[in-house]
């Protein structure tokens, strides 16, 4: 899949909210109750991720969640990182 230019990739950001653009990747952080509501809401973003055969790296603290989207195999953001993170979204 082709990479987003950089006005692609702020029009697809402006329509997926709390996603920021940084070193090439887009990037949330979600707070949640404590930890083990932080896992059961990776197992959600996992299962996404896993139907979309598309994953994200992950880092989890106590009750954050970080998730860090890019397309390593085509070089930067594409239209799967926006797709997915909308996805991502949905689950609250």
């Amino acid at each position: 899949m082709a990479t987003l230019t950089s006005e692609q990739v702020e029009t697809e950001l402006a329509a997926t909210p709390g996603w920021t653009v940084g070193d090439g990747a887009i990037t949330k952080t979600v707070t949640r109750k404590d930890f083990r509501d932080s896992l059961l809401y990776l197992n959600a973003v996992g299962y996404l991720a896993e139907t979309a055969n598309h994953h994200p790296d992950v880092a989890v603290s106590w009750n954050k969640v970080t998730l860090t989207l890019v397309s390593h195999s085509d070089g930067g953001l594409t239209g799967k990182d926006f797709a997915l993170a909308r996805q991502i979204n949905e689950l609250g």
